[in-house]
């Protein structure tokens, strides 16, 4: 299996409607490690990394958001696979 990571950035109403705890649950679905964390100008960043089935679904999720988000652009930025476990939410 080819694991990939990549970095995410998420323009939109995406603070204060319970995204990260949304991209965290979709994180943990997928087996996924990284992080994902809100930032003083409006967006939600983070980075990804796991199986390439298990990351595309994960950037079809964030592109759809939780019900009270609005999503308006997604951007990818792929790295290079660190071997990182785990996720979580950086505050």
């Amino acid at each position: 299996m080819t694991r990939v990571r990549l970095a995410f950035a998420v323009r939109g109403r995406v603070q204060g409607v319970g995204f990260r705890w949304f991209v965290e649950q979709r994180a943990a679905a997928g087996a996924l490690a990284g992080f994902v964390r809100n930032e003083a100008d409006g967006r939600v960043t983070g980075e990804v990394e796991g199986s390439e089935q298990a990351v595309a679904e994960f950037v079809t999720a964030l592109r759809r958001g939780p019900a009270l988000a609005r999503v308006d652009e997604v951007i990818e930025t792929p790295l290079h696979p660190t071997g990182e476990a785990e996720f979580r939410i950086q505050r």
